[in-house]
């Protein structure tokens, strides 16, 4: 039987703070899954940011290497112009730089999220400890 994939989100209320961690750890590997689990929809926006920001950066990254290896002469021969070699480099390596820019916006973002799904299962932890009774 194929397993079914739901996007559902997590509970909210229901995290102790092992799950807190856990989404924590998710979300330093893939931006916005933790969230997804914590039951945070933002969770959404994080993960579709990361993953498009990782699309740009292999992507263009992959372009800019092959690149580089292919006008190594042409950059760093006898002949070369410093100046306009640094132009092309710099033409050919913006977008592997905002693809970086965005993935560690999503990160750090995510990160935030983590640590607000955090605080709220040590707030929930705190309000199931019964009282203690005085003699």
């Amino acid at each position: 039987m194929p397993m079914k994939i739901s996007l559902a989100l997590g509970n909210p209320q229901a995290l102790s703070r092992q799950t807190a961690w856990g989404c924590l750890t998710t979300n330093l590997a893939m931006p916005g899954f933790g969230s997804l689990v914590g039951g945070r929809r933002v969770g959404y926006v994080q993960a579709i940011l990361g993953l498009v920001a990782f699309a740009i950066t292999a992507v263009s990254g992959t372009r800019f290497i092959i690149r580089a290896l292919s006008n190594w002469s042409v950059m760093y021969g006898p002949q070369a112009d410093s100046l306009n070699s640094l132009l092309e480099m710099w033409g050919a390596a913006h977008w592997p730089l905002i693809g970086i820019f965005l993935f560690v916006l999503a990160w750090l973002w995510s990160l935030a999220t983590s640590f607000s799904i955090i605080n709220a299962a040590k707030k929930a932890e705190k309000a199931k400890v019964p009282p203690v009774l005085q003699q």
